[in-house]
Parts: C-alpha cells; structure tokens; sequence
C-alpha cells in the first residue's frame, strides 16, 4: 500500500492538467488488474504462498480508448488460462456498431470533420484496418444470424414501416429505404421480424421483403398494419392472406387537410364517434352516416372516408383489447425514432453494410429488450383463439 501511495504522489507532482485525469485512470486500472489476478492465482504479485494456485506468465500490452483519451495498459498474463480485466468487457451491440462504423468511414477516406469531431468526443485516436476488421466481422456475424433466424409458429399482426437513410453510392450520395417487420407471435410476445434496405419502396422491393419472411416461416398472419403506401398494400395482397389495416393516425391527417383550420376539430370528433362503437357492423353504420352528413358541405372529404371505410375500419373485426395497438403504426413508429435518432449521429453512411450493422444492431437489442420484458404484449387468454397451433391454444383454457 505505501508503494502505491508513493507511485501516486509522484503521478500527481509530475503529470499536468491535460495529462492527469488519464494518468489517473490508467493507475487506478492497472491496480484493479493487479488486484483481480490476485485473487485468480491466490498470492499477490512475487508473493510466496501455499495457497497460490496459478502463476503469472508477464504481461500484453493494450491501448484502452477512453473519453480522457488513449490509456496504455500492460494486462497480465496467466500461465494456465487467461484473464481479461472487467472493465474491459465488451460494449452494447449498438455502441460497438457504432464504432465500427466511423472506423469504415476513416478506412474508405470519408474523414470529414464532423467524423473526426465525433471520434474524438468517443475517445478514439489512431484506427488501423485489422481493427475495423475484426470488430465489424464479430457485429456482422450477430447480426446476420439474427435477421436471417427462423420464424417459428404462428404471427397474427405485423407492422410493416420504412425510413430513410443516406449512403455513398460510386461517389455520390443517395438516399435508401430501410424497411423493417415487427410481429406479435401466437404467444402474446413482440418480436423484430427483419429488415431491409432498397432504392425505394416499391412494390417489387416490398413483395420481395415478404417473401423472404414467408420463407423464414412466417405464417397466420391475420392483419397487416401500415401507412397507406400502394406498394405495402398490394405486396400484402400478393404474399400474405391477411387483412390490411391502414394506419388510422395518417389517413385522419389527410382528412383533416380538407376540413380547413376552423372544422378540424368538429371533423375529428365527429369520425371518432365510428371509432368509439363496440363491434365492427356498428362502426361502419356509423362512419357512413358521418360520411353522408359531411357530402354536401365537404364531398372531397367524404369521398375520402368511402373510399377508406374497410382499410380504416379493418382492426374492428378483432379483439377488443388488441384494437388500441392494431389501428396505428405508432408500435413499430417508436422504434423507427430510435433508429433515427441513433442513425443521425453518422448522417452519411460509407455503404449499405455499415446500415445493416448499425441498424441491425438497434433492432437486435431492442429485440433482446422485448424478450426479457415480464408482461407480454397482448395476453395468452386474448391472442390465443387467433393462433393456429393448437399448444398455444389448449394452454390458453382454464383449468377445470
């Protein structure tokens, strides 16, 4: 203890301002590694003892990249085994993707200053390329096997939405969709189905999309919920025996367009009260008779709700306590802000793979997230008559 409390003081005279808070940090870690190799090998370090149960085998040299900058360590080593300091354990998925990203970035020269303004604020200082190599290949082999995994049983919904992101393509800068699935499984619980990344959304993209699910195993899907995108709805269409429910929240956007800043909020009500009916026959009684009501005074507007009646109105045939989460894509909208806003820190992507490791990793550990979550997303007893796999079903009876 005196020896370390001499080392410190002579840290202390001799470092400056700028050096000492990473001085402090590489001192304190290299004690923490003394201490834990201690206890791994059962005698402290030269120490003679009978207890002692390994030995040290000298030490590797690291460099620990932190916010206070570049910490040189010296990791000892085990003659039988190996050690890795605590402190060292590896990163989230997401941050470690993150990394690997702006690492691509210097890699293939898109060191702009931002990037560097960036890699500097996460306490990076020189990258080579083995790095950049070893790191994205440990990410990318987590992420492809997670969105090219099985899909096992039964999905009765599924929330199908896009955004858009930036990426070098032969020296330009364009923009791509990526799409993303998220189902509720027969046993109540949520999952991130997949992911994609094209040109646009069109139709063949969409349709292609699907059909790598269904070849996941995909099956009994019973709705699909989206925007109102052409290309959602006729892929849907082609690929999937399912009803189509269109977001509710955007189509009342566009009605609302038409009924002028001083009749939106009497048009809003007056197509809640459609919403607010218990069954489906009800509802649709009553979304005619508002649309009748309003033809003569806005015909744009109840041309609209005719012609959206059934897209609308789709969630009303199920459950009703699954309705409140089936007639919008605010579900699967709350993850694509988190994408966003994790995305906007890199702002231009080097190529699409740097997009599948950072957004995969996102949907990976929300994933992970969602499995661990106590409560499932719809109840057994609710979600259960929907399913087609007969377990889930019997387990879902109470017991006589």
């Amino acid at each position: 203890m005196t020896d370390d409390m001499m080392n410190l003081r002579m840290l202390l005279e001799k470092s400056s301002d700028a050096d000492l808070l990473r001085e402090l940090i590489g001192f304190a870690a290299q004690r923490l590694m003394e201490l834990e190799v201690g206890s791994l090998t059962g005698a402290g370090h030269g120490e003679r003892s009978a207890e002692r149960i390994n030995q040290r085998n000298g030490y590797r040299e690291r460099d620990w990249e932190t916010r206070a900058g570049t910490v040189e360590l010296r990791i000892p080593k085990l003659r039988k085994g190996s050690y890795y300091p605590c402190f060292l354990e590896p990163r989230r998925l997401a941050e470690k993707a993150l990394t690997a990203v702006i690492q691509e970035a210097y890699v293939q020269g898109v060191s702009t200053r931002s990037v560097d303004d960036l890699v500097k604020a996460m306490g990076m200082s020189g990258i080579s390329k083995s790095q950049v190599s070893r790191l994205c290949g440990e990410i990318d082999e987590k992420i492809a096997t997670f969105l090219n995994r099985p899909l096992e049983g039964d999905w009765p919904y599924i929330w199908l939405d896009a955004t858009y992101l930036k990426v070098r393509q032969d020296g330009r800068i364009v923009s791509v969709a990526v799409i993303i699935a998220v189902g509720v499984n027969g046993a109540g619980r949520r999952e991130v189905l997949g992911m994609a990344i094209g040109a646009s959304e069109a139709e063949t993209f969409w349709t292609d999309f699907l059909r790598k699910l269904a070849r996941r195993g995909l099956r009994g899907v019973k709705l699909v919920i989206s925007d109102a995108h052409e290309g959602i709805k006729a892929a849907v269409s082609k690929v999937l025996s399912a009803s189509w429910q269109r977001c509710r929240i955007h189509f009342m956007r566009n009605v609302l367009a038409h009924a002028g800043k001083q009749g939106r909020r009497v048009v809003a009500a007056f197509i809640g009260t459609a919403f607010a009916q218990d069954d489906a026959g009800a509802a649709k009684t009553q979304w005619r008779q508002v649309a009748d009501q309003l033809r003569q005074r806005v015909p744009k507007l109840a041309a609209l709700m005719d012609e959206a009646e059934t897209d609308v109105l789709a969630y009303m045939t199920f459950p009703a306590a699954h309705r409140p989460k089936l007639h919008s894509t605010n579900p699967i909208e709350r993850l694509i802000g988190e994408i966003k806003r994790r995305t906007e820190v890199v702002g231009i992507f080097p190529n699409e793979d740097a997009i599948t490791r950072l957004v995969g990793a996102i949907l990976l550990e929300q994933n992970d997230e969602w499995a661990v979550q106590r409560a499932r997303y719809m109840s057994l007893e609710t979600i259960a008559p929907l399913s087609n796999d007969p377990i889930i079903m019997l387990s879902a009876v109470p017991a006589a």
